[in-house]
């Protein structure tokens, strides 16, 4: 069976080559009997894969279970999974059989394995090295032919670190490791994914299918989706049943995205207040204008300093700054000049231009021994010539 039959077949939507991948790694694994671990973010279709590969298995009539390790209680983890016997524990009354005893033969789906506690992860080692378990309560061990597929979201190289998930398990869980991309990754797969949605919901609903515009498309795409495909299909349903309008635009579509997610996407939304927004040219001629009012600010700031009583600066020292200061008047006039011959702003004109800002003279200070011994003298004055 070709890829394209197993899309077809499953309604896998998407050409990426990540998915490509994935669904061809299934087909090569499936009529084998290895144990797979399927990792991806949450919403990106894990449960999918298992089915996959037990249909194109020779276990296909046997049973298929899938089970949410996350959503069983800790106390009963081991019951669901492995069976009891009668009175093993307050309550069981009788016996009864655990999943991988009715499994036998088929294949068993451990979805968000890395939620199992340490004492199931120990029996559930001893299945998939041994074949065999048994149940609370009991000391026979009963034999089992199950195909075990795992999958989550969960880092678990992390979780080994931290002491919540075995290592020896991980290495026996990981002899096949199919990777999902997330929906972020899959940028030409989104358009592809929504109109599936659109027209899946108008059949279900019988109303027009609803359509993107442009603009929504661009939104969609820059979106960062942490709810991958879930989230995109729970969103278009919402839009189906809530909207009249069947042409969805970026500025509606964005009431139905969480907002602290949309101010982070790295595009302008039409509607928006176009009279507090400044184009980039504006907001380079502000900041060199605010620039050269700083600029101006510290050179007077200097020249304060520098004629002020006490300066100890030498005369080269003095030489230095007024070189600066000149090339610095120079540059600024030539870049005055540049700047004039480029379309401006309309607010520039009420900035002072170049003839308007005053010249900054350098006046001539003392000499350095002139310095010193006005200084002496101060000194003497204040000390009463001690």
């Amino acid at each position: 069976m070709t890829v394209q039959d197993v899309k077809q077949r499953f309604g896998i939507i998407g050409n990426h080559p990540k998915l490509i991948r994935a669904i061809n790694t299934c087909i090569q694994v499936a009529p084998t009997n290895i144990t797979v671990l399927i990792l991806g973010e949450s919403g990106t279709g894990k449960e999918v894969l298992p089915k996959v590969i037990h249909q194109l298995s020779q276990r296909k009539h046997g049973s298929y279970i899938a089970v949410n390790c996350g959503a069983i209680p800790e106390g009963t983890i081991d019951s669901e999974l492995f069976g009891h016997e009668k009175g093993a524990f307050t309550g069981a009354q009788a016996s009864r059989k655990g999943y991988f005893e009715s499994a036998d033969g088929g294949t068993i789906f451990l979805d968000e394995v890395a939620e199992l506690p340490m004492q199931t992860q120990v029996r559930l080692l001893r299945v998939l090295e041994t074949g065999e378990f048994m149940r609370v309560g009991s000391s026979r061990p009963i034999k089992t032919d199950v195909r075990v597929i795992a999958a989550t979201n969960v880092n678990i190289p992390e979780a080994i670190q931290s002491g919540k998930f075995r290592e020896d398990l991980y290495y026996r869980f990981n002899q096949v490791q199919i990777n999902i991309p997330a929906l972020r990754d899959r940028n030409e797969d989104i358009h592809l994914l929504f109109r599936k949605f659109a027209h899946d919901f108008s059949d279900k609903y019988r109303m027009p299918a609803i359509e993107l515009t442009p603009d929504g498309l661009e939104l969609l795409k820059n979106y960062p989706w942490p709810g991958n495909i879930r989230q995109l299909k729970n969103m278009v349903e919402q839009i189906s049943v809530v909207e009249e309008e069947r042409r969805i635009s970026a500025v509606l579509l964005a009431n139905y995205l969480p907002q602290e997610m949309v101010n982070k996407l790295p595009m302008v939304m039409k509607g928006a207040d176009s009279a507090t927004s400044f184009s980039e040219r504006e907001i380079l001629y502000k900041v060199l204008f605010d620039m050269k009012n700083d600029l101006t600010d510290l050179k007077k700031l200097v020249l304060q300093l520098i004629s002020g009583e006490g300066s100890t600066m030498s005369p080269n020292t003095m030489a230095l700054v007024k070189k600066v200061f000149a090339e610095q008047d120079q540059n600024s006039f030539s870049n005055e000049r540049e700047r004039s011959s480029y379309e401006q702003p309309a607010y520039i004109n009420d900035f002072p231009t170049q003839q308007e800002v005053s010249t900054i003279e350098i006046e001539e200070v003392f000499s350095l021994a002139d310095k010193e011994k006005e200084m002496i003298q101060k000194a003497l004055e204040k000390h009463r010539n001690k």
